[in-house]
Formats: structure tokens, sequence, C-alpha cells
């Protein structure tokens, strides 16, 4: 039986190491850029994308560093839509994993910049052929094509259109169904998804992996709505209680705590009858979606 903590810790140091490999060093010129790209991906994080990635792969049969490439510029493309969203033109934070947020350290244009680095360096990384000697070309090819997507504008960059469009006013839940499903869910969903086909899953193994991602995916993000409003600010390393104060759209502000802890719970129990044909070889990702419904963080 695996400890998930133990996982956890395990899979994200070879997360960081493969991050600390293949970004570009600080000493680069000119290195403004490459300290800014550096300064907001090692400030901290679960790496739960990257970390999906690797489970859904190992979960078919591979290991972590036949994937560890991926996993990495997954994580390169969540930073840079961290450093993006932080920004005053969108959620407007001075802080971010208890570190000061990329534009207060390094200015407005060079966050901006270093946001589209990473997120053109994650495809950079993605499509450098000395990486994937054992892959089957289709799959690396499929693969790009499907975080492209998920991060577009029919994927998270939609999602994050519409949420902008929304605050402040009255919202249903279809609407916010479309904003959580996109913005964040979307690349969930997608790391999931990559690490099962790049791992050679077969047509059926992919689709369960994928119908747990994308229940996951909700389970995360209506966590995160749970968590700004009884979360601890200390433990979650940037100030909480705003999503109310700006009348975003979130589970708590349209259903209420309880019922959104609820949708929670189901989402997850969905995520994780979506694995019974994997049998034993589902049992870490069974433990991962326990583990984003119990955070604190």
């Amino acid at each position: 039986m695996v400890d998930i903590r133990c996982y956890l810790q395990e899979r994200k140091a070879l997360v960081d190491e493969g991050l600390a490999r293949f970004l570009p060093e600080e000493e680069n010129y000119p290195a403004a850029i490459f300290q800014a790209m550096r300064y907001s991906v090692f400030a901290g994080g679960k790496r739960v994308r990257p970390i999906l990635a690797i489970a859904a792969a190992e979960a078919v049969g591979r290991t972590a560093d036949d994937v560890l490439p991926l996993a990495c510029a997954l994580e390169c493309i969540h930073t840079y839509s961290l450093i993006h969203d932080d920004l005053p033109a969108l959620d407007n934070d001075d802080y971010r994993r208890g570190r000061l947020t990329n534009h207060k350290v390094f200015g407005e244009a060079n966050a901006i910049l270093a946001g589209d680095a990473l997120l053109t360096f994650a495809f950079e990384l993605m499509g450098d052929a000395r990486h994937w000697k054992q892959c089957v070309p289709e799959r690396l090819v499929q693969v790009m094509h499907e975080v492209a997507y998920a991060v577009g504008t029919f994927g998270m960059i939609g999602g994050q259109v519409v949420d902008l469009q929304m605050e402040g006013q009255d919202i249903e839940l279809p609407a916010l169904q479309y904003i959580h499903a996109h913005k964040t869910g979307a690349l969930i969903r997608t790391s999931v998804r990559s690490g099962a086909i790049l791992g050679g899953g077969s047509p059926a193994e992919v689709e369960a992996l994928t119908d747990y991602g994308t229940h996951i995916g909700l389970a995360f993000q209506i966590m995160d709505d749970i968590l700004d409003v009884r979360g601890d600010e200390q433990l979650m390393g940037k100030a909480l209680r705003k999503d109310d104060a700006r009348r975003k759209a979130t589970y708590p502000r349209l259903v209420g705590l309880a019922e959104s802890e609820v949708r929670a719970q189901a989402a997850v129990a969905a995520g994780i009858a979506a694995l019974d044909l994997l049998g034993e070889r589902g049992a870490v990702l069974r433990d991962l979606a326990q583990f984003i419904i119990a955070r604190e963080s």
C-alpha cells in the first residue's frame, strides 16, 4: 500500500529536479527574464498537475521518468497562469504561496513576459525530440495538441474570460460550471489524460482516466472556492475572502458552503468510480483524489 504523503513528496522532488534541469539558468542573457521565470516556478506549490500526469502514466505501466518532460511542461503552464492571474488587471494579488507575486518583484511588464516565456517554453520542452526516444510520435503530437487546446480559448483562457465577465453579477449554475470546467478543470483533466496517452494506455484506459480527471478537476476548484472562505491565510500563502468581496463566481456564493462541500465529495466519488477499470493500478490516483478533498491549502 502506498503512503500518499510520501508519494507526493517523492514525485514533487522528482518534478522539482526536472524543472531545475530543464529551465534555462538565470545567468543567461537577458538575466531579468530568466530570474523572473525561475522565481515563480520555484516559489513552492504542490505540483498537483505534473504529479497527476505521472500517476496516470504509472497506472498504465510506464515510469515517472518516461513522462517527466511533459510533467515539467504542465507545471510551467500552470505557473504562467498564476503569474498572469496575479496581475493588477486580473486578480491584483500581492502574495502567492507566501511570497511577493512576480509583478511585485520584477514589475508588471517583466511579469507578463515571464508568463509568456513559461508558456512558450512548455511547448519547446514538449517538442524537444531528445526527450522522447521511446515515445510514439503520434502520441506526442496528440498530447501537444490537447494541451494547447486545454489552455487556449476553448479551455483555460475561455474560462478566465467568462470569470471576468461574471464578476459582480448574479450567476446561474451553468455559467459557474463552465468557468470551473475551463479555467481550472481543463488543465487538470488534460494532465491526467496526457500522462495516460504518453504512457501508452489503451483507448479504454485513456477514457477512464479522462473521466477521472474531469471529476477531479471540478473537485479541486470547488475546494479552492471553499478554502477561500474558511482557509488559513498562513497555510494558503495569500490573502483570502477576496472572491466574496469582489462577488466572483464561486460555489459557496451560489449554493452555500455546506452544499459546496457535498458537491466536492460527490465529484471525488465519481472520479474514484471511473478508476474501476484499472483495479489496483488505480490505487495511487484514488488516494490523490482523497488528498484533493482533504487539503488545507
